[in-house]
């Protein structure tokens, strides 16, 4: 079994990494030889997520994240992997095609909650010049350079977290003040960036703009244009939190499972980080049993750089039967990319493409 990671994030939406090949740098410096793209609205990293894999020896699995909407589970105010907003869900696909065949209705619909997406950030940008003018401030941020200069075309409110807290560098008089109030100036940049979304861009802050009801496709529409571009819908759990809560959609883990096979999901992932070992063997393992794909990723969809390897939230590495489940999970995953229909079909194409003999699945 090779280690793999399944879910990471790049600057085509926002990451830890200030770019693609940082990102497989690390991949290949942890020895971690099968790696997944996994960007919010966007396939846009494909081609040198490709690239870099292939110089590198490293198998590439192709992913993308949206947002939908289950308008039957916001009414009954039911948590779903969102847990601050009842009927939201977050949704992956897995095993996209490569090169990119998205067209048609499928990409206009994803252009479309791309640039909703876009105008609620910069609307969000507005409102933040408006409130560092009414605290005496004089930094301004100015969306089209943030967009030119900190992104690759898809504009997130972390982004301009990071883009204030360069310019609160770069005025440290000012800054020094105490421009937002309870602001801890000691902290590391990527707690700092942190600190400035919670206390400024999330709900309750002076620059928080609600997402528009277009920037949610509903859930089956979602799944569509996952399908469309060849991919397998996935179903991202979020599983235990740190003081080992679940949200009301995944508490009952059978419930769970039967309801996910009724809105047509065959794959699973969780963020290992997220989870504890047991609850994460637990969960994984019966959704596996179950029919399931799974998978397992990082994310790095924020400021914190952390190892590529992935770990639990109480160990500093997968367990046997974890990395096992993952492995099973990338194997199907690849089968899926080339066509083909056996984990013992995608166990070779990945030894193959990192210089490995194939072992019989």
């Amino acid at each position: 079994m090779l280690d793999v990671n399944a879910h990471i994030h790049t600057p085509y939406s926002f990451s830890a990494f200030s770019s693609v090949d940082q990102a497989l740098e690390h991949a290949q410096e942890e020895g971690v030889r099968v790696v997944g793209i996994n960007d919010f609205y966007s396939t846009d990293g494909y081609k040198a997520w490709k690239e870099g894999c292939t110089e590198r020896r490293l198998y590439p699995l192709f992913g993308i994240e949206l947002i939908s909407l289950n308008e039957e589970d916001q009414a009954a105010g039911l948590r779903v992997n969102d847990p601050n907003n009842p009927g939201r869900t977050y949704i992956s696909g897995k095993g996209l095609a490569y090169p990119v065949r998205l067209s048609g209705p499928p990409l206009k619909q994803l252009e479309a909650v791309r640039a909703h997406s876009n105008a609620q950030v910069e609307m969000m940008c507005g409102k933040l010049n408006a409130w560092l003018q009414e605290q005496g401030s004089p930094i301004r941020l100015d969306f089209r350079q943030i967009k030119e200069t900190l992104t690759m075309g898809h504009i997130r409110e972390r982004h301009l977290a990071k883009a204030l807290r360069l310019a609160m560098e770069r005025c440290p008089v000012v800054a020094g003040h105490g421009i937002i109030p309870g602001l801890n100036r000691n902290l590391s940049p990527a707690k700092l960036e942190n600190e400035l979304r919670s206390k400024l861009l999330k709900a309750g802050g002076p620059a928080f703009v609600p997402e528009s009801p277009e920037a949610f496709l509903p859930m089956k529409t979602v799944q569509e244009i996952i399908e469309a571009a060849g991919g397998i819908p996935s179903y991202p759990f979020l599983a235990d939190d740190a003081k080992g809560n679940f949200t009301d959609f995944e508490g009952d883990l059978m419930w769970a499972a039967d309801t996910l096979k009724k809105r047509g999901f065959r794959s699973v992932e969780f963020i290992t980080t997220r989870n504890t070992t047991a609850v994460l063997e637990q969960y994984a393992g019966y959704l596996e049993d179950e029919g399931f794909i799974v998978s397992f990723g990082s994310e790095h969809n924020t400021p914190e750089m952390e190892p590529v390897k992935l770990r639990t939230r109480d160990a500093a590495e997968l367990s046997p039967r974890l990395k096992a489940i993952g492995w099973r999970g990338a194997c199907a995953i690849a089968a899926h990319q080339a066509g083909k229909d056996s984990l013992a079909a995608g166990e070779e194409l990945i030894m193959r493409s990192v210089g490995l003999p194939g072992i019989p699945g």
